[in-house]
């Protein structure tokens, strides 16, 4: 399994509205590919909030080609409608991280 993270610190005029986009289209666009089985939203809190709000959005993909065909068949048009809904607004960085192993006491 891995995680694919995308780091993004949005205006913090642009918050409300962004936050809104996130949950009601974009995560669920990213979902309907089929190269993810679940996703994660967290605000980080460690972050300086000087031009913005921080946030980690984390999607979980099966293997490295669900992920890649994901960067093949889905990145550019969702990236892009992330800019045209929020132009200037903010900066995104991904990383992709390797699960090695989860434990929880949640059931």
């Amino acid at each position: 399994m891995l995680l694919y993270n995308v780091t993004i610190k949005i205006e913090e005029h642009a918050k409300t509205s962004w936050l809104k986009w996130m949950q009601e289209t974009h995560i669920p666009a990213m979902l309907a590919t089929g190269k993810f089985v679940h996703a994660r939203m967290c605000r980080v809190l460690l972050a300086e909030e000087t031009d913005g709000i921080t946030y980690a959005v984390q999607y979980l993909t099966p293997s490295r080609e669900m992920l890649e065909k994901y960067y093949e068949e889905d990145a550019n048009h969702l990236r892009t409608a992330a800019h045209e809904q929020f132009p200037d607004m903010f900066v995104a960085f991904r990383t992709e991280l390797e699960v090695i192993g989860e434990q929880s006491l949640l059931g």
